[in-house]
C-alpha cells in the first residue's frame, strides 16, 4: 500500500508539472511572438526608382504605417530622394512575417543612376507620429 501512495503522488506531481507548463507556455506565447520588425532584404533601380523589398512583421491590431525612404550620399549639395507609404489596411499584422516589394516616388526633379550610393531607410509611423523598428541599409545601385 505504501508503494501505490508514492505512486499516486508522484502521478499527481507530474500531472501538476506539466499543467503548469502548459499553463505557462499558453500565457507566454502571445507575449513570445510579439514583433514589430523590419528587414531590408533587396534594393535595385529600375529606371530612375529605387525597389526596396522589405519584409516586415507586426503584432495584430497594430495601426502603423510602414515608411520606406532613399537617399543618394553624393558628395554635391544636390541629393536625390524617394519615399513611399504603406497604409495599415494594406499591412497584414499577425505576428508572421511578409514581404513587400516597393517602388519608391522620387522626389520633384530627383534621379536616381546605377552607381549611385544610397542610403535606405524604412520604419514603422504610429497615428501618435512616432518611428518604430528603424532599418537602415547602404548600398550601391
Amino acid at each position: 500500500m505504501n508503494a501505490s501512495r508514492v505512486r499516486r503522488r508522484l502521478a499527481g506531481a507530474t500531472a501538476a508539472t506539466l499543467m503548469a507548463g502548459v499553463g505557462a507556455l499558453a500565457a507566454a506565447s502571445p507575449a513570445a511572438a510579439k514583433a514589430n520588425l523590419l528587414a531590408v532584404d533587396k534594393v535595385s533601380l529600375v529606371g530612375e526608382n529605387v525597389q526596396v523589398d522589405v519584409t516586415y512583421s507586426c503584432d495584430p491590431g497594430e495601426s502603423y504605417q510602414l515608411v520606406a525612404n532613399a537617399l543618394t550620399q553624393r558628395d554635391t549639395h544636390f541629393q536625390a530622394r524617394a519615399a513611399t507609404l504603406v497604409k495599415p489596411a494594406k499591412l497584414t499584422c499577425d505576428y508572421n512575417s511578409r514581404t513587400l516589394h516597393l517602388t519608391l516616388k522620387n522626389e520633384l526633379s530627383a534621379h536616381f543612376a546605377k552607381g549611385d550610393q544610397v542610403k535606405v531607410k524604412v520604419f514603422y509611423l504610429d497615428p501618435d507620429g512616432f518611428d518604430y523598428a528603424n532599418e537602415e541599409t547602404a548600398t550601391v545601385l
